[in-house]
């Protein structure tokens, strides 16, 4: 570890102000040069505590950079992960108010509610779907608290700092049609995004690593290395079979993933 608990804290503290202020901080990476992921996620589990401690309440996981070609852009050679709590979870139909956010975006995924425990190492696709109740059409909107581009280099932020501003969540979407794991097949479950009626992007689930439960048993073995586990009960976002479209004030947004119905969500 290249930070102390005291600096992922005092970290921690100032991406808690840039949210509630929508007001960005310059690189972390760049103030530590010298930290590694261990490190970016000391930060992550900082702010989460700090969020915890105020009232929100942990109810579940993302999983970020699932795809190969977000990988590569990132420099990384595996997806990253975050933390859900109470207050990011709406549902299809809702208004946000885009002053709430910095540079906020939507991706569509598959969210997974477990009906019992899941912990690594060892964990596998099988594992995730026999604990999996059911799988339901979300949408996720990523946020940045942490400038993308350095206001004085110009440099692109680093994974490091991507996954100490929480893996970039800010909210999450649900909606459609929830269905039984082995009622469908995942991962040819596919998905159009429009914004204001013109198709932005489309994708298909298998993008995600092969399958979304893929996903799903990727942060288990992950997180297991911290003495942690997926909760009965929790909510999973799997990653992200499109590329993240903008949300701009005035904007409607459907998501229609077929036989599993639409989200819809607009921003005042």
């Amino acid at each position: 570890m290249a930070i102390s608990q005291a600096e992922a804290e005092a970290v921690a503290q100032q991406l808690d102000h840039a949210e509630r202020n929508q007001r960005q901080i310059g690189h972390v990476s760049r103030k530590f040069p010298d930290m590694d992921i261990a490190d970016a996620y000391a930060i992550q589990r900082a702010w989460v505590s700090l969020k915890i401690a105020s009232g929100q309440k942990l109810v579940g996981w993302k999983i970020g950079l699932t795809s190969r070609a977000m990988q590569r852009s990132a420099g990384i050679s595996e997806p990253d992960y975050g933390q859900l709590l109470d207050s990011m979870v709406v549902h299809s139909g809702a208004r946000l108010d885009t002053a709430a956010y910095i540079v906020p975006r939507l991706e569509t995924e598959l969210a997974f509610y477990l009906n019992a425990p899941l912990e690594g190492p060892g964990c596998g696709i099988t594992d995730v779907l026999s604990a999996t109740d059911w799988v339901v059409p979300a949408l996720e909107l990523i946020d940045a608290r942490i400038e993308i581009e350095d206001a004085a280099t110009g440099e692109r932020r680093r994974v490091l700092d991507t996954i100490s501003d929480n893996a970039a969540n800010a909210a999450v979407i649900l909606g459609g049609r929830p269905v039984r794991p082995d009622a469908v097949d995942l991962a040819r479950v596919s998905a159009t995004l429009s914004r204001n009626e013109v198709i932005e992007d489309s994708g298909v689930a298998a993008a995600v690593l092969g399958h979304p439960a893929q996903g799903v048993a990727w942060l288990v073995n992950k997180i297991a290395a911290h003495g942690e586990r997926l909760e009965s009960g929790a909510l999973v976002l799997s990653g992200s079979f499109t590329s993240p479209v903008a949300a701009r004030a005035g904007d409607t947004f459907y998501a229609d993933y077929g036989e599993l119905g639409v989200i819809s969500v607009g921003f005042d």
